[in-house]
């Protein structure tokens, strides 16, 4: 054989394997499904892999088993993700619990394009060591526009049978339905917590419930309550506002939004200890969580970016051409009434709530 012929395959050979390897690193990515995994994969995911050729990305849907999965995992000593999408008492809780790795944000984060550092930059949304803040978010109510010659103005009105006759979707789960139950019995947003961290408050939110127990249809995954309205199986149904705005602007459902009282959330990572891609976990994350990266998020879904960098780069959806800053829940008209979650609260009572929850469930 000719020796440079020889010389030339050899080397081809060797880039072959070279990125054969480099295809190698998969990392398994834990979301929320929906259109909220299809604003990460556009925003984060695709750039990503496009910039990196040797990293391919998988999604996992089961962010909303991601604590109890991660327990299991852990325990087994055998754990197959590389980043977990979790809600801030999540990302509290699981610190608490050194199930994740804490995080410096300074060293490990993009600065913003002013030098900002990234702690000062996400300010209060940092919640615990562990945490990587993404996005604000929250859980509020759809309902039928075509279905009440009266719309709907306030939490109360969910609650209000006679008036808004039909059948209501609740997420099952006490937050924030414990909340809006005291919203709809007169409970200022502002003393909600102060309420609620009293027996007294407790047992009130449950009653308020019961109110409407039997004309509610309670769901576990955040398409259901999309699909229970559309099919007018329900007239109200709580959601996560990205999902709404999906149902409205998109597919063109007959379907308000419900601001009041809405429930604002922060959502966020955190890494899982003992994965085995740590290294490029950590390079995905610097990319994922840049100025550049949380602004493109809002094209895709109406959630805000929890850095103050990203927030005037908020412009239009990529495919309607609508521009986004009134859709996101933290637009002023928006904010009227809101609930902000307490995020410290949730993480000390979440089990001794959700036991009750699901006590009350049982309850003829």
């Amino acid at each position: 054989m000719n020796k440079i012929v020889k010389q030339t395959l050899l080397a081809a050979v060797a880039s072959t394997v070279v990125v054969a390897a480099q295809a190698e690193t998969t990392l398994v990515i834990v979301s929320w499904g929906g259109a909220y995994t299809k604003s990460q994969q556009r925003a984060y995911h695709d750039p990503y892999m496009k910039a990196n050729p040797g990293i391919k990305i998988v999604n996992d849907d089961s962010a909303s088993e991601g604590a109890s999965k991660l327990r299991a995992m852990t325990e087994a000593g055998n754990v197959t993700w590389d980043l977990l999408d979790a809600e801030a008492p999540n990302g509290i809780t699981l610190c608490d619990e050194g199930l994740v790795d804490e995080i410096d944000h300074d060293t490990q984060l993009a600065d913003a394009p002013d030098g900002t550092p990234a702690s000062v930059d996400f300010g209060q949304s940092i919640v615990s060591a562990c945490y990587i803040p993404q996005i604000a978010y929250s859980t509020t109510m759809g309902y039928r526009s075509d279905v009440f010659d009266v719309a709907p103005t306030k939490m109360a009105d969910v609650f209000d049978l006679e008036k808004f006759p039909g059948k209501r979707s609740l997420e099952r789960r006490p937050d924030p339905n414990l909340e809006w139950a005291l919203i709809a019995d007169g409970v200022a947003p502002e003393d909600v917590y102060d309420v609620l961290d009293t027996e007294e408050g407790v047992k009130r939110a449950f009653a308020k419930l019961d109110t409407i127990k039997d004309q509610v249809v309670w769901w576990t995954k955040g398409s259901q309550p999309m699909q229970l309205l559309a099919d007018g199986e329900v007239v109200f149904g709580t959601g996560y506002n990205g999902r709404l705005f999906e149902a409205i602007n998109v597919d063109k459902q007959p379907i308000k939004m419900l601001w009041d009282a809405q429930a604002l959330q922060l959502d966020g990572w955190v890494v899982p200890k003992g994965g085995k891609n740590k290294e490029e976990v950590m390079k995905y994350l610097r990319f994922a969580t840049d100025t550049q990266r949380l602004a493109d998020q809002a094209k895709y879904i109406s959630y805000g970016p929890l850095r103050a960098s990203s927030a005037p780069m908020v412009g239009k959806h990529a495919d309607l051409g609508i521009e986004m800053g009134p859709h996101m829940p933290t637009a002023p008209e928006n904010m009227k009434g809101a609930i902000f979650y307490d995020f410290e609260w949730w993480a000390d009572n979440k089990d001794d709530m959700a036991e009750r929850f699901e006590a009350w469930l049982a309850k003829e």
